[in-house]
């Protein structure tokens, strides 16, 4: 990716932040905020954010767009799920996640904090 991808360029307004090798910026609109979401290649939720969080799996519900890369999913009953972008995705909580390939993971998300779940009408958990 080259320094002038508009998909990785700073978004001005947006708070940034880093954990687990993850960039993470997000600006708030009305009750809801907006966020960029940049998975490095080969990150793996549960060695990277997992010592940070304290949690066997991510407890959010994550809803947006991948706009870029490949992710794979694992969620506690043992079902899987690949999304490849570009691709809406819908990934309940409860689930460990990596980036498959050679390129970062890019995802654009939309979220209520802890209340994403119930105010999009899904469910708390992934359902097998």
């Amino acid at each position: 990716m080259s320094a002038a991808d508009s998909l990785l360029a700073p978004i001005p307004g947006a708070e940034h932040q880093e954990l687990g090798g993850v960039q993470l910026d997000v600006v708030h609109t009305g009750n809801a905020r907006v966020k960029r979401s940049i998975y490095p290649v080969g990150f793996h939720w549960a060695r990277d954010i997992k010592p940070h969080v304290g949690t066997e799996f991510c407890v959010h519900t994550h809803i947006g767009f991948l706009a870029r890369g490949k992710i794979h999913m694992t969620f506690q009953d043992g079902c899987t799920r690949d999304y490849v972008a570009p691709q809406v995705v819908v990934i309940e909580a409860g689930h460990d996640g990596r980036v498959v390939g050679d390129e970062p993971a890019v995802l654009i998300e939309f979220d209520f904090e802890g209340d994403t779940a119930a105010r999009l009408g899904l469910p708390e958990r992934h359902q097998h």
